[in-house]
């Protein structure tokens, strides 16, 4: 089946429909294009509905130079993008939607009522009204020779001739939802300079815990801790032992690092404070108090309240000699390392690193050896933690790629 090319006015295909597709479908519709969204699961936003289970984070409320430095390597780049659209304007363009967003006591942004739904409902409802026809079960798979999309469907294949295309992808993490990476290869024989996409804000494994700690306190959390890296700042939290190794929000801060310490070490190690408000030489004068006929355990509880899964852990990875010595076992408490060997694979991660690299890709986020073709969301290569970050750049490259493609097309006419 072969699409007309619309006489009236210039038809964009927007491949994708998570947050930064529909982003750049409302910008096109907004500035006058013909605007078709295809997306190859059965709804739109499926990923995004995920990421509303338990709390819409939809962004952060801290200072601008935080909030832009938590994308490590890639802040240059995305500080250009959230320029154009930061956390308060998105703040405002929900609000928009008719739906009240409040500051939880971490400095995220959340919804009214906690949920994606409403929101989603909200933005489609205005999509359809703005004139963005989105078509569902319709799988993006390349160009034919003559240039024109490539798109399976139901009933078959049709080819779209589209003046411009948005590709909004995602990554690679949850293919359940959509991200499955598929349009790598695509992309690659076209020229398109890619980062091999790897797993971020994702679990870690270590080379094996016991059979003690795994059966007993896999699933358990340690709270009221802080991680870190060598030479690092530690963050306060909480994370999560598993049968593997370790996962959780505190982990997942540190997800980028750690993987580029496995990448080229082999092995990385995490610090874990088990007491973050005690001075060391506290620790140590609490633990050389005598304990008469108690034991190890009920002292370390006794002094210092440390039970359950931190004794567990602190056995796990001390030997018995610092065990025996105050100073040594104090350290330890402050600074104990757990040495990872893996991350859990990509599937299981909240989102993934690499992908389009912007290097080949002009401000407006158009591929430079595809003119017309303009990439925007996951599928870029950056990075960032959980906490609302992922979303606000997705929706801001979203407005930019749907901007520059309006603008692209507004020159060739």
């Amino acid at each position: 089946m072969n699409d007309p090319r619309p006489a009236s006015r210039p038809l964009v295909a927007v491949i994708g429909g998570g947050p930064a597709g529909l982003m750049a479908a409302e910008t096109l519709a907004r500035r006058g294009m013909a605007v078709e969204v295809f997306d190859a699961m059965p709804s739109v936003g499926r990923k995004f509905l995920l990421a509303g289970v338990g709390g819409m984070n939809i962004t952060h409320s801290e200072p601008y130079p935080a909030f832009v430095g938590r994308y490590g390597k890639r802040h240059g780049e995305i500080d250009t993008l959230l320029r154009d659209f930061d956390a308060d304007a998105l703040r405002q363009w929900i609000h928009g939607l008719g739906i009240e967003t409040f500051v939880g006591t971490s400095g995220r942004v959340f919804p009214r009522d906690m949920k994606a739904a409403p929101l989603l409902r909200a933005w489609l409802k205005r999509l359809r009204e703005a004139g963005v026809v989105i078509h569902t079960r319709h799988r993006w798979l390349g160009w034919t020779d003559a240039g024109a999309l490539r798109i399976s469907y139901p009933q078959g294949e049709r080819q779209v001739q589209a003046d411009a295309v948005v590709l909004a992808l995602g990554g690679g993490s949850w293919a359940r939802l959509g991200s499955d990476g598929a349009w790598v290869p695509l992309l690659t024989e076209r020229g398109v300079d890619i980062s091999t996409l790897q797993a971020s804000n994702c679990g870690f494994e270590v080379a094996g815990w016991s059979t003690l700690l795994k059966d007993k306190f896999a699933g358990d959390p340690l709270k009221n801790i802080a991680l870190s890296v060598p030479g690092a700042t530690p963050r306060k939290g909480e994370f999560i032992i598993t049968a593997q190794g370790v996962e959780g929000s505190l982990v997942y801060a540190w997800s980028a690092a750690l993987r580029e310490a496995i990448n080229r070490d082999g092995r990385a190690t995490l610090l874990l404070d088990l007491l973050p408000d005690r001075p060391v030489d506290k620790i140590a004068q609490a633990l050389a108090r005598p304990r008469g006929s108690r034991s190890m355990a009920k002292h370390l509880h006794g002094q210092l309240g440390i039970d359950g899964v931190k004794a567990a852990l602190l056995r796990e990875l001390t030997d018995q000699a610092t065990f025996a010595d105050p100073a040594c076992l104090a350290a330890a408490i402050k600074a104990l390392p757990i040495v990872l060997v893996r991350t859990r694979p990509l599937d299981e991660a909240i989102s993934s690193a690499g992908g389009v690299r912007f290097e080949g890709l002009d401000d407006g986020l158009m591929v430079r050896n595809l003119p017309g073709v303009f990439c925007a969301g996951e599928m870029l290569d950056w990075e960032a933690p959980t906490g609302g970050y992922l979303l606000t750049a997705c929706f801001a490259s979203g407005l930019r790629a749907g901007n520059a493609a309006a603008d692209w097309l507004t020159r060739l006419t």
